[in-house]
């Protein structure tokens, strides 16, 4: 652990972090990786910290932007990453949804078991993302 930086003290940046990913959604992926690491992060975990915080600074103006005039259509996208997770060898599922030209739907989650292969993967993805479909559309 770095000498100035307490695991309380990165804990609570990764936390104000991830309230910004309600709008900034490419910050998603990183925020996640930095989140692994709460109970015992290292000099290397804060420095992603302090990078993300210098990416912020950057590009203050990013952000999610919803127009006035869009339709009402959904669509979705996921991915997944197989393998994508070194440590263990789980795959990450990535989708978005949006509801005509505005992302209202984002997520980067690793999978909750190893895939045995890419379609595998790719299957989990999807079938994510149609659940997530399916809760927003009764929603609206």
């Amino acid at each position: 652990m770095h000498a100035g930086l307490s695991p309380s003290s990165y804990r609570r940046l990764v936390g104000r972090l991830l309230y910004l990913t309600s709008t900034r959604p490419d910050l998603s992926f990183a925020i996640q990786q930095l989140n692994q690491f709460l109970d015992k992060p290292t000099s290397v975990h804060q420095q992603a910290a302090n990078h993300v915080l210098r990416y912020i600074k950057s590009y203050p103006a990013n952000g999610l932007f919803f127009p006035a005039e869009s339709s009402l259509s959904l669509k979705a996208f996921s991915d997944s990453d197989w393998v994508g997770c070194s440590d263990t060898r789980k795959s990450i599922t990535g989708s978005c949804v949006f509801l005509g030209s505005s992302l209202i739907s984002w997520r980067a989650k690793k999978q909750s078991i190893v895939s045995r292969s890419s379609f595998e993967a790719e299957y989990r993805a999807l079938a994510s993302t149609t659940c997530e479909i399916q809760w927003i559309h009764y929603l609206l």
